[in-house]
């Protein structure tokens, strides 16, 4: 599976060795992929393009983590973030699917934490949660009106989750979903950076449904009005051109408070924007930023003592977040496969010859980057 940095795509930073969101220790991704059937759409019946993306901040057990949220443009859902505010945790997975499969794959999380017994219960046999659950719209592509999304695909993207590299373009989540009039899906990246002396890592996972083609900007190029064929085959809806939503789930081992993860979410606009991505009215644009470091910290009782960089040492980390967004969204472009989908609807991949020859035009090709 080819990735951006390995077609010569220039990129600022310094990636972690996976260049991954698992570069952070300890995060866990799993992926359920749902592929069948072509032609006609049969509601109910297919074609079927989708799945479930799982990120699990400490994997398998119960540690909550510090968190923030933030919403560019609200056309879109995101479960659970309004006690991410008002406590400042997350308590349990990250899951990401279809907009109209958020209520299974929620109500699969209940189950499964619950099962798994990973919680602290407040009180005995005293059990809730309010699992963080985002989607984008796969509907071109996917008959998401059938509603193929089970709870035991849930269950499979959580069981299933491992360190080590990540899985991109079409899997998971990001199955049927389309990116600035090519094929899009799951891409993630990292970075890697030094802050008073101590080595710290921001890594960036997305689900990218967005953006239109003649915004497409990669590398600093205008990409997308250089690449004026392989325009996407509609044949039920006009769409929009810059219809659609992106999920960026943000991770970093940095020992931050909640209210500076949010900082750090707010950052995700500026990754976005340097792959063109505007934020239309129609755009779901949400994200959420986490920390690994503090374990522990999450006692129902007592004091804790808490580790936290100074506001005055942010800078390198929003700047990697927005460095790590950028490359998240390129390899997903990169690594997704044309689809065809319901009614023969259809997105191309972004093709990677003529990638490579655009950024050659422009003196933009790097050969042997890292």
């Amino acid at each position: 599976m080819f990735r951006a940095r390995d077609l010569g795509v220039p990129f600022d930073g310094t990636p972690g060795s996976l260049n991954a969101i698992t570069d952070i220790r300890g995060v866990e991704v799993g992926h359920t992929t749902l592929k069948w059937g072509n032609g006609r759409l049969e509601v109910g019946k297919g074609p079927v393009r989708t799945g479930v993306t799982a990120i699990l901040p400490r994997g398998k057990q119960y540690d909550p983590v510090f968190a923030g949220w933030y919403s560019l443009n609200g056309n879109g859902e995101m479960t659970g973030t309004i006690w991410v505010e008002e406590s400042g945790y997350l308590e349990g997975p990250i899951l990401i699917t279809n907009t109209h499969s958020v209520g299974t794959v929620r109500d699969a999380v209940v189950e499964w934490i619950h099962q798994n017994g990973l919680y602290d219960p407040v009180a005995e046999n005293v059990f809730w949660v309010l699992p963080v659950v985002a989607e984008t719209y796969d509907g071109t592509l996917n008959d998401i009106n059938g509603f193929h999304v089970k709870r035991d695909h849930a269950f499979a993207a959580l069981d299933n989750a491992s360190t080590g590299a990540v899985a991109e373009g079409n899997v998971g989540g990001g199955t049927g979903m389309t990116c600035h009039g090519f094929k899009g899906g799951i891409g993630t990246a990292s970075r890697k950076l030094s802050i008073g002396g101590e080595t710290y890592r921001v890594g960036v996972l997305v689900q990218a449904n967005h953006g239109g083609r003649a915004t497409l900007t990669i590398g600093g190029v205008p990409v997308g009005r250089e690449l004026t064929d392989l325009l996407p085959s509609l044949h039920t809806g006009e769409g929009s051109s810059k219809t659609g939503s992106i999920i960026v789930v943000v991770a970093t081992d940095a020992p931050l408070l909640p209210h500076q993860l949010k900082r750090m979410a707010r950052r995700v606009p500026l990754g976005i924007a340097r792959v063109g991505g505007i934020s239309a009215n129609d755009s779901g644009d949400i994200f959420i930023a986490f920390s690994t470091a503090n374990r522990g910290m999450a006692r129902r009782r007592g004091i804790s003592r808490l580790d936290m960089l100074s506001n005055d040492q942010l800078t390198r980390l929003f700047e990697a977040t927005v460095w790590s967004t950028e490359e998240a969204i390129v390899n997903a472009l990169v690594a997704a496969e044309t689809m065809t989908g319901i009614n023969g609807n259809r997105f191309h991949a972004l093709p990677h010859d003529s990638l490579r020859e655009v950024l050659r035009r422009f003196n933009r090709l790097v050969e042997g980057q890292p």
